[in-house]
């Protein structure tokens, strides 16, 4: 009998502010084999305490060149086998926004895409990050391992995925091209939307502003993903998003595989 393995992501909005909040409390409590973290915000120095280092994980971290900056972990109750730190990219591996274990044959990610919300020039650069990744997802599926991706992608791909999508057809975020994007990543090259795979339902958000009471009105998107080869997605067992206790404006997005760990 294979026993779940469980994989969860999160954007902490600054791993020292989720820290203050309770997250390392509230994470080994959880079953969680493989985390990802996006935008941890500190350097190699902040996390050297050991609130930052729970017995139990191995974790590593990727950092942006600009301090208070991106960045994204990784913390495993496995050793990996392998660590790969930037998918090559000139551009944004200097923004701290991949980095990959590998267990075996297979690849758990924390990836985290541009937001374009800032203006032109970020969006542009978001465009360009998207083309840069596309290429690489490609070859990750043509490698034939099987990937967990799993982090802020800034993009809600269908209506379901935020409450008032009619009002932001022109907003970075859900832009028909960045739509467009997800429809090829899902509809053409095979990867899966693992949530969507096991839940359907409305409403499932995972990111709110913190303008105007979108918390407590539940005006979400979903935007942090766990995005999957068919190969592993086909054995999501359950997906869902903790919103019992904030570390962050976006929410953990817990999902479990029935795949040998």
């Amino acid at each position: 009998m294979i026993v779940a393995m469980r994989i969860a992501t999160l954007n902490c909005n600054g791993i020292r502010s989720a820290a203050r909040k309770g997250f390392y409390d509230w994470m080994p409590e959880q079953g969680i084999d493989v985390l990802c973290l996006q935008e941890t915000r500190c350097s190699d120095e902040d996390v050297l305490e050991s609130t930052y280092r729970p017995p139990g994980f191995h974790s590593d971290w990727v950092h942006a060149e600009k301090k208070g900056y991106s960045g994204v972990a990784i913390y495993s109750r496995r050793s990996p086998d392998e660590v790969v730190r930037g998918y090559g990219s000139a551009e944004f591996d200097r923004e701290g926004r991949y980095l990959e274990y590998r267990f075996g044959d297979l690849s758990v990610v924390s990836v985290y895409l541009p937001s374009g919300s800032s203006g032109p020039e970020r969006q542009a650069a978001k465009y360009r990050c998207l083309a840069e990744f596309e290429s690489h997802m490609q070859g990750l599926m043509a490698a034939g391992r099987e990937v967990v991706l799993c982090g802020d992608f800034n993009i809600a791909h269908k209506p379901i995925d935020l409450k008032n999508w009619k009002g932001n057809l022109k907003n970075s975020g859900f832009l028909p091209e960045e739509r467009a994007w997800l429809d090829k990543v899902f509809d053409e090259w095979g990867w899966v939307d693992a949530f969507r795979a096991v839940n359907a339902e409305p409403e499932q958000y995972t990111w709110w502003s913190n303008r105007g009471q979108a918390w407590a009105k539940n005006v979400g998107w979903r935007i942090d993903y766990q995005v999957t080869t068919p190969g592993i997605g086909a054995t999501a067992q359950s997906a869902s998003i903790w919103k019992e206790s904030r570390f962050s404006d976006h929410a953990p997005v817990l999902m479990d595989y029935a795949y040998e760990f």
